[in-house]
């Protein structure tokens, strides 16, 4: 098969398989009265630990931490590339990058990749499909296939003269999301995706983190411990090309202790206003009769450095760049599954056949996700994943281009443009913090070569170097040919 067509046409082949099935399967599931109301939550850039029910002391989330406790929160929940398009992209299909190949922020969901991703398929089923906020994916928006929708490309900013007034987005994205919900028929089963743009930063501006006004007061006197790893010692002991990334050179917004607490309590006030936000669409749900039955699901399309490693941003391998929260709160599970949390590694590519298997809907045999629905009333499947493989290759400068792997005690972490090769592994259960090396220490020897070798085995799973793709530059070589596995 020739090197341009191999995709495509396992793509197009799988999409219909898995259109065959849902069609099968949608005569029963469009007259069941069983499917519930879908909502799914989508921040930016959230670290894992900004919310009061993962621990954190200090921000404010009331609605977040009802979520948690009216429903199930996976504690290890991660990215499998942390940045925002690649990640979207991932979120809506179940694929990995190295299968979707939507590398570049210029590039659209194909024909292909459109036919099995979730709302294409909830709105085949019979759902009411929205979308409001922040698309993330091309430039091209398919506002056509859906029967809501408010949405935006690229990043937008966060305040919009309305009316004469100035307005956050943030709050703009919540009268959006009601309107929505007030206006679906009553006769079918919604699927809304929201996705805030907060809190990301605005990028090249002086005050980067932008919350509405009225939280200005909010955590004024409040103050936020400093990360573990937090001094320049940490950074020091990096190789150059990471004390030389863009990670390092945007740490100007944290860099000191003052800054650090300005950036950080605007980072949590972006928060809170995403918080309230989820208030009004609960409210405005209760007001439509629909609370009762609607599954609501929260995560972030990427974690976030708020100074650890002395580091800013994401894009890293690292944990605060990785993992993001992720609750599913579904108010028709039992009361002894409300508040349980899940300690099993969950993916983003994990999020569109969740969303499928709880309308019913056949998840398409090219997902590389799973659904998580065992985890809300049974618990842990016992062939769930252990270890799963991590890639990012977006292409800017001083932006580090690495893959690894992540188990459950041992991470390994590959550079693919270092030259001698730099590699780092962490003993997670006795360095949670990721300080110390042991890919430097002649003692781990023995589990770094057993790292390298699960590294090629998901690499070669879950990447196609096959698949050429208009705009995907090709795989970085992993570096250097076998003798770097010995």
């Amino acid at each position: 098969m020739k090197r341009r067509t191999f995709l495509k046409g396992t793509l197009a082949a799988s999409a219909a398989l898995g259109v065959q099935e849902s069609n099968a399967a949608q005569e029963t599931t469009r007259a069941s009265a069983d499917r519930p109301n879908i909502i799914f939550l989508l921040t930016d850039d959230q670290h894992w630990r900004a919310m009061g029910c993962a621990g954190n002391p200090v921000i404010v989330t009331p609605n977040m931490d009802r979520l948690a406790a009216e429903g199930v929160m996976f504690r290890n929940h991660f990215v499998t590339t942390s940045i925002c398009n690649v990640s979207r992209a991932t979120i809506f299909t179940g694929l990995y990058l190295g299968t979707h190949q939507i590398l570049n922020f210029d590039q659209d969901l194909t024909p292909e990749l459109e036919a099995i991703s979730y709302p294409w398929l909830m709105r085949d089923a019979g759902y009411h499909v929205g979308f409001v906020g922040k698309y993330g994916v091309g430039n091209n928006l398919p506002a056509e296939a859906f029967d809501y929708w408010e949405g935006f490309p690229g990043q937008n900013v966060y305040f919009h003269r309305v009316d004469g007034k100035w307005r956050h987005l943030t709050e703009m994205l919540g009268d959006s999301s009601v309107r929505c919900i007030r206006t679906a028929p009553a006769d079918r089963p919604l699927c809304l995706s929201v996705s805030f743009k907060a809190p990301h930063v605005i990028d090249h501006l002086p005050d980067p983190f932008q919350p509405d006004p009225k939280y200005d007061d909010l955590y004024k006197d409040a103050t936020i411990p400093l990360p573990e790893t937090y001094s320049d010692e940490y950074l020091a002991r990096m190789p150059e090309f990471l004390r030389q990334s863009i990670n390092a050179t945007r740490s100007w917004r944290i860099d000191n202790e003052e800054r650090f607490q300005e950036s950080v309590k605007k980072y949590y006030r972006t928060l809170t206003g995403v918080d309230d936000q989820i208030g009004r669409i609960r409210a405005a749900l209760r007001e439509t009769d629909r609370d009762g039955h609607t599954v609501i699901i929260l995560t972030s399309d990427n974690g976030y450095f708020l100074g650890e490693h002395h580091f800013e941003g994401k894009w890293l391998m690292y944990e605060e760049s990785v993992r993001t929260p992720m609750i599913i709160a579904d108010p028709r599970l039992p009361a002894e599954r409300h508040g349980v949390t899940v300690d099993a590694m969950t993916l983003n590519i994990d999020c569109s056949p969740t969303i499928l298997d709880l309308a019913s809907v056949s998840i398409p045999p090219a997902a590389q996700g799973r659904s998580l629905i065992p985890f809300l009333d049974r618990g842990t499947p016992a062939d769930w994943r252990k270890d799963w493989f991590y890639e990012h290759l977006f292409d800017y400068p001083t932006l580090v281009k690495s893959e690894g792997i992540r188990g459950e005690r041992w991470k390994y972490i590959r550079y693919l443009e270092s030259d001698p090769l730099y590699e780092e592994l962490f003993d997670l259960d006795r360095d949670p913090r990721e300080i110390r090396n042991l890919a430097l220490a002649s003692e781990y020897g023995d589990k770094l070569y057993e790292m390298r070798k699960r590294y090629r085995a998901l690499r070669t799973e879950y990447v196609n170097d096959r698949l050429p793709h208009p705009g995907f530059p090709g795989r970085p070589d992993p570096r250097f040919g076998e003798e770097a596995f010995a």
